[in-house]
């Protein structure tokens, strides 16, 4: 049996590879909106993913997970991702990064406020308490009346509260639906949607020599974070992989001081840890709540 040390820095290696991935993500982004909208950067992201679902599945034969079953689920759960992840690109391209990943860390909390309305989920002492730490970070981050709240600043918190239904959504459909199939209708779904925002005013850009490199990027980064963090909880519990995402953060903000000089704002670094303390709170309740189950279970 591996001891858990090893399994620790397996952890710490797939959530490097996420922190990269994401990183990568945003700097795209942000590249890309000088000659791409959102909505084109959203259609061009899905043509990548939908190549490489595809071929995933060619390759691990599973095309007979795909199914048109709960596809109104999956229309649902992908116009709010793609809503989101539309502000998202917005965001990080009117805003320095830091802040963006600042404000798409509460998504947590979100899901916990989400869950009792959306799935039925009980709202404890201590997610009520989580919440309400998440809270004191967005404000600490935006500083309303202190500084003024910008578009950036909106749709970056905005695109955390749909990244939140996605999540919700999601949760619901792996009862029904495999990853593959989730990924598979994701990026068609969202190709679809994508073309159609992006041609309502009747003119699409077309990749150019300098964009399509980065719009490649954006399209592998986004599966391959996902991809990376999904194996990262598969083998070390959430409270040894939320603490190596929050990473994310300080690596984005040096990571804007060197390619945009952005300043480093403690601010944001300082809400930014708030929020962190209210999530990383409600997973080690969780945590235990699931230990619990378990040594009862094990007890029957």
């Amino acid at each position: 049996m591996e001891s858990k040390k090893p399994q620790i820095g397996k952890a710490a290696l797939w959530m490097t590879g996420a922190i990269a991935s994401f990183s990568s993500m945003a700097i795209a982004g942000r590249e890309l909106s000088v000659t791409h909208d959102t909505f084109e950067i959203m259609f061009y992201r899905s043509l990548v993913g939908i190549c490489v679902v595809a071929l995933i599945l060619t390759l691990t034969r599973k095309w007979n997970q795909v199914s048109t079953d709960r596809l109104g689920l999956h229309g649902i759960r992908n116009l709010m991702h793609f809503t989101g992840q539309n502000l998202w690109f917005y965001a990080v391209s009117v805003i320095p990064l830091a802040q963006v990943f600042a404000l798409e860390f509460t998504q947590p909390i979100w899901v916990i406020l989400l869950s009792p309305l959306l799935l039925g989920e009980r709202l404890t002492p201590v997610r009520v308490l989580s919440a309400l730490i998440g809270f004191a970070g967005i404000l600490i981050v935006t500083r309303p009346g202190a500084v003024p709240l910008s578009a950036g600043l909106l749709t970056a918190a905005l695109s955390a509260v749909f990244f939140a239904l996605t999540t919700i959504s999601t949760k619901s459909l792996t009862r029904f639906a495999s990853i593959g199939c989730i990924m598979f209708w994701l990026t068609v779904m969202q190709a679809v949607l994508g073309l159609i925002a992006a041609g309502i005013d009747g003119q699409i850009t077309l990749p150019t020599l300098s964009s399509a490199p980065f719009l490649l990027l954006v399209g592998l980064a986004g599966l391959l974070a996902h991809y990376c963090i999904t194996n990262a909880l598969a083998i070390a519990p959430a409270t040894v992989v939320v603490p190596f995402d929050f990473a994310r953060l300080p690596t984005i903000a040096v990571v804007g001081a060197i390619l945009y000089h952005e300043p480093i704002d403690l601010w944001t670094l300082l809400g930014a840890a708030v929020i962190f303390t209210g999530i990383f709170l409600n997973v080690q309740a969780e945590n235990r709540n699931s230990l619990a189950t378990e040594s009862r279970h094990s007890r029957q």
